[in-house]
């Protein structure tokens, strides 16, 4: 197997087109026509992914988080990412991100989340024009909850050690709108879906004065993402039963909660 049969399964699930044009999912480090035999996934590239990947002798990483996002003006060691960079190319690892081209497409990051909520009647909340994707999800509750009950619940799916919101007061919510990472831009589409509550990873400040009433739940970036790996494990597992794909045990979340 090679690169490029990891690639052709990821992106007839997540094509690049679906990409947000600020995005750079794809290929990041790495040939096309390299042998690959075992696969790691995780949601971020840090060098201690990469030192992960080269002790389990893997030949590929696939993250969501891409390493690069903007043109490297050298490959040195100034810097984390190019760091990586060499560790990948001297260790002959590919790389490849599936970042909003995953976020956006259908039985993607959005609707993995929905899924563990349990979510049912999804829509997209912003759809992209003649496609069947989109920037995050609206759906309903099976049951309205209490927000109190609700909020409980959604702590303890998503493991949320401190879990930032809006005041309670009293509302029932069935009507659930979400999306992994920083989707505050789409509050506002939330809003005008009749939304009782949106979920994300991270918001504004100004955002929980700009509600309209409606409950906000920061889950934290990573929090809200972290379900990702299992999805780029389940993908690539389905498409080739005999590839070794090993998820990360490197904890890439760079934010931590004190309560000493």
């Amino acid at each position: 197997m090679r690169v490029r049969d990891i690639v052709d399964a990821i992106e007839r699930v997540a094509p690049l087109r679906l990409q947000d044009e600020w995005d750079n999912s794809g290929l990041q480090v790495g040939f096309m026509d390299a042998g690959v035999s075992k696969v790691l996934v995780c949601l971020d590239v840090t060098e201690a992914v990469m030192d992960e990947a080269a002790a389990l002798g893997c030949q590929m990483i696939v993250s969501h988080h891409p390493l690069l996002f903007k043109p490297l003006s050298m490959v040195s060691d100034v810097s984390y990412q190019q760091r990586c960079v060499v560790k990948a190319l001297a260790g002959g690892i590919a790389v490849y991100s599936t970042h909003t081209s995953l976020d956006n497409a259908p039985g993607g990051v959005n609707h993995k989340i929905a899924g563990l909520i349990g979510l049912q009647d999804l829509k997209w909340l912003l759809p992209k024009e003649g496609e069947d994707a989109g920037s995050g999800l609206v759906g309903t509750l099976p049951a309205p909850e209490s927000d109190v009950d609700f909020l409980r619940r959604i702590k303890g799916i998503f493991g949320v050690e401190c879990l930032r919101h809006s005041e309670c007061s009293g509302r029932h919510i069935r009507t659930v709108a979400l999306c992994g990472g920083a989707g505050g831009f789409l509050m506002r589409d939330a809003v005008r879906k009749g939304a009782d509550c949106f979920i994300t990873g991270e918001f504004h400040y100004h955002d929980y004065f700009e509600n309209d009433g409606m409950l906000l739940a920061e889950l934290g970036h990573y929090q809200s993402e972290q379900y990702t790996i299992d999805l780029l494990a389940e993908l690539l597992e389905a498409a080739y039963p005999t590839l070794d794909v090993l998820k990360t045990s490197v904890n890439t979340n760079p934010t931590r909660y004190d309560s000493r």
